[in-house]
């Protein structure tokens, strides 16, 4: 049996492996598609269970790969009759909760095979395949001189992204990107496709937007796209150990800074690495990073204050819209790494202190990244029509990230963000915003009661045997009989 709130065999470490299971999971597609299933033991498994995370270990009873909405929908039918659980995932970047909480009996669903993209003139509208990553999408709309609501990163997957909220360098001018989803193509729990937008089933589509990845498996999402061709970006660097009068002057003029510039600070410790850029090459350095939709000049007048601190490194200057994903300097192709964050509701004297005394130059530790994101603007105001997850209150979201390539570096990476965060709760929010939660059970505090509610409601209506395995788990209102919490 498994347990009913985690989906984990309890004293088991190994997926389950029974002939009936095995013998639906060959079965699928007709069995002419066995090159796309794989279960443990056979050859392919190891390398398709990898997730873009390189420090989760996931182990499911399979890894299907899927190429249309149709196939879809039969693995989730197939998994079902099996008594197995399904998880879609594009890339895997937030892999760790789903991995914690037991993978014995999931099918791992991976939907890169879902990446056509398309852009329609009339309605400046484009459409996104749910396996699709950010670069393509915003490459084909910059072909139309216009710009998404990407993320810092360009090979994190659209659909988990936009489903947990989606906070890019557009972001205090246009909010999150989950509000400009029109339409969303899911596969729900009996392997049914349906269509959710604003005029139908539209206590799925509130539900999809901020809500997670519970409610079945995307297929398509369909996004609102804006006029921006370029944008006044890039960063500003200094040594980690000119780092205190740079946070302290980001942190007092970032609450209350306007609309159009969105950025970044952060704390970086650069070990000795090859493949790490000359520049940055075993430094530890202050970076504020970012984007302002403006002209040069108003550009220039925002970041006044910052560059009379005198960076060694200022390369904002007017870009391409594309460029934009890459001025954050995120890892692509995979990496090892532990993660934890808090959101905060401000950054006054003592909470400055606790960041310099956790991550400043004198900090004794191994953070990689100990990171400030600018909420604020439209960030902090309720979406007309928005989903449940219409703004994130609060100045800023912290995240602190260690590297974790070996399992010693990895438990240390645990204490150290762990620490890091713990420094700053005395003033957080209480909130969660879970695109940047890397471990299980953060889920409850990404809502307020009400929305709790009705996402359960939701997902009970859409999944109600609890087909749907997910990296935060929105529950459904009764499991195993009982009422969930």
């Amino acid at each position: 049996m498994t347990d009913p709130q985690t989906g984990a065999r309890p004293g088991t470490t190994a997926p389950v492996a029974d002939p009936f299971t095995t013998s639906a999971l060959r079965g699928l597609f007709g069995g002419r598609a066995a090159d796309r299933v794989h279960l443990p033991g056979d050859p392919g498994y190891d390398g398709a269970r990898v997730a873009w995370n390189l420090a989760v270990d996931q182990r499911p009873a399979g890894v299907v790969s899927v190429a249309s909405p149709e196939e879809v929908g039969e693995v989730v039918r197939t998994a079902a009759l099996a008594g197995l659980r399904v998880a879609p995932q594009s890339t895997g970047h937030n892999a760790g909760p789903l991995a914690a909480r037991g993978l014995d009996d999931v099918v791992l669903l991976r939907t890169g095979r879902l990446d056509t993209v398309t852009y329609e003139e009339t309605t400046h509208v484009v459409r996104v395949e749910g396996g699709c990553v950010w670069e393509p999408v915003v490459d084909v709309a910059a072909k139309y001189g216009r710009a998404v609501l990407h993320g810092s990163s360009p090979d994190v997957g659209v659909a988990g992204y936009t489903l947990g909220g989606g906070m890019g360098w557009y972001a205090r001018k246009l909010g999150l990107a989950t509000n400009s989803l029109v339409a969303v193509e899911i596969v729900v729990g009996d392997g049914t496709l349906v269509r959710a937008d604003a005029e139908t089933n539209r206590e799925l589509f509130w539900a999809v937007r901020g809500g997670g990845g519970s409610f079945g498996v995307v297929t398509a999402m369909e996004f609102r796209t804006f006029d921006i061709e370029t944008a006044y970006a890039g960063m500003l660097m200094w040594d980690l150990a000119d780092m205190e009068p740079v946070l302290r002057e980001w942190t007092a003029w970032a609450p209350g800074a306007p609309d159009e510039i969105t950025t970044s600070f952060r704390a970086m410790r650069f070990p000795p690495l090859p493949e790490i850029p000359e520049l940055l090459r075993g430094r530890s350095v202050a970076i504020v990073d970012g984007a302002v939709l403006g002209s040069d000049e108003r550009a220039a007048e925002l970041l006044g204050g910052l560059r009379a601190l005198r960076p060694q490194v200022d390369t904002f200057a007017r870009v391409p819209a594309p460029a934009l994903t890459r001025i954050h300097m995120d890892p692509e192709g995979g990496a090892p790494a532990v993660g934890r964050t808090a959101t905060l509701r401000s950054m006054p004297d003592a909470a400055v202190d606790a960041f310099l005394g956790a991550a400043g130059p004198d900090a004794d530790t191994h953070l990689l990244i100990a990171e400030l994101r600018q909420l604020g603007g439209a960030l902090g105001r309720p979406a007309e029509g928005g989903g449940v997850l219409s703004h994130l209150d609060g100045d800023f979201v912290a995240f602190g990230l260690g590297m974790a390539p070996t399992p010693e570096l990895a438990a240390l990476a645990e204490v150290e963000t762990s620490a890091f965060v713990e420094t700053l709760e005395p003033f957080a929010t209480g909130r969660t915003y879970l695109n940047f939660a890397e471990t299980a059970g953060e889920t409850r505090a990404a809502y307020t009661e009400q929305a709790w509610l009705q996402l359960k409601g939701i997902r009970s209506a859409v999944d109600p045997y609890g087909v749907f395995a997910a990296n935060h788990p929105v529950p459904r209102l009764y499991e195993a009989g009982r009422p969930t919490a």
